[in-house]
């Protein structure tokens, strides 16, 4: 897919993802006024932090997404892991003042009210965010955003909290257990810390120009290497900005070949790489073999 098309399904992605957060919200409002389970609170701080991590999402694709400038030459990818970096932050915030609440309502527990309406909400919110997530899912496939994975992640932590408020809420009305609406939301109050953490690395990761995976690094040796008139490769270096990757390496030739068939193999090279990641700028420098020898041993490159 062209990167336009790309950026198009990112933004599509980022739009569903606050017009679901926003529309659960208002329910869990209601809902946890009506039932005043301290789980259904969890959730519902979960959903307004997932409108406002979402549209900062929004925003972040969007500059993400402007073409290179005069003055940001590799253009604008590292607003995705800022905004990640952000995200991290205001999940592991509002799972710390969960955390506060249900241990106040652990020492005074009272019934949950109005089950039925609470749990019938709950399922609608497994519903909707269950085909969100399925769709961000098809996005980050095909796109590789930052920020898009970013949401599916505390998303797919959301079907957890769902399904364990309906499990607190059964357990409080129906059978007794006042500490399990409390317990239920110190459960997913560690669901939200452990996402935040993830969050949290994998945008840090990108802010520090963090290598490729090892998967992708060998796999970009395999291509330079198995082009026939490659003898070598070192000075293999690798990032990522947002969807975009850069890949940077040396190129061991002939030392007898003319610089204009160095120049072929060159290209030819970063045509492979290229249809092996479409989103990448590679640069490549051409090396006579024997003569500049790798700085690190070939098996650190």
């Amino acid at each position: 897919m062209s990167e336009n098309g790309n950026g198009r399904l990112m933004m599509r992605a980022a739009m569903a993802a606050v017009a679901v957060a926003t529309v659960l919200a208002g329910a869990k409002l209601v809902t946890y006024i009506l039932t005043d389970s301290i789980a259904m609170l969890a959730s519902f701080a979960d959903s307004a932090l997932d409108i406002f991590a979402s549209f900062v999402n929004l925003l972040a694709i969007r500059h993400a997404l402007t073409p290179a400038d005069r003055e940001h030459r590799f253009g604008h990818g590292k607003a995705e892991p800022l905004a990640g970096l952000g995200q991290g932050g205001l999940i592991a915030g509002s799972a710390a003042f969960l955390i506060i609440e249900s241990a106040s309502r652990l020492l005074q527990p009272h019934p949950v009210e109005d089950a039925f309406t609470g749990v019938v909400v709950m399922v609608i919110a497994i519903v909707a965010t269950g085909a969100l997530v399925i769709y961000q899912r098809m996005v980050v496939a095909r796109t590789g955003s930052v920020a898009v994975g970013a949401d599916r992640m505390h998303y797919l932590g959301d079907l957890l909290i769902n399904g364990g408020v309906i499990v607190g809420i059964v357990l409080s009305s129906q059978f007794g257990l006042l500490e399990a609406d409390p317990l239920i939301s110190i459960a997913i109050s560690c669901v939200l810390l452990w996402s935040a953490w993830h969050v949290f690395m994998q945008s840090y990761h990108q802010l520090m120009d963090h290598e490729l995976p090892d998967a992708d690094r060998e796999k970009i040796k395999a291509i330079v290497r198995g082009h026939a008139d490659v003898r070598n490769l070192h000075d293999l270096r690798t990032r990522a900005a947002g969807t975009q990757s850069f890949i940077q390496l040396h190129l061991e030739l002939d030392p007898r070949i003319t610089l204009a068939r160095a120049h072929e193999i060159s290209d030819a090279v970063e045509h492979e790489l290229l249809h092996a990641f479409p989103n990448a700028e590679v640069i490549i420098h051409q090396d006579p073999a024997g003569i500049e020898a790798p700085p690190e041993p070939l098996a650190a490159t």
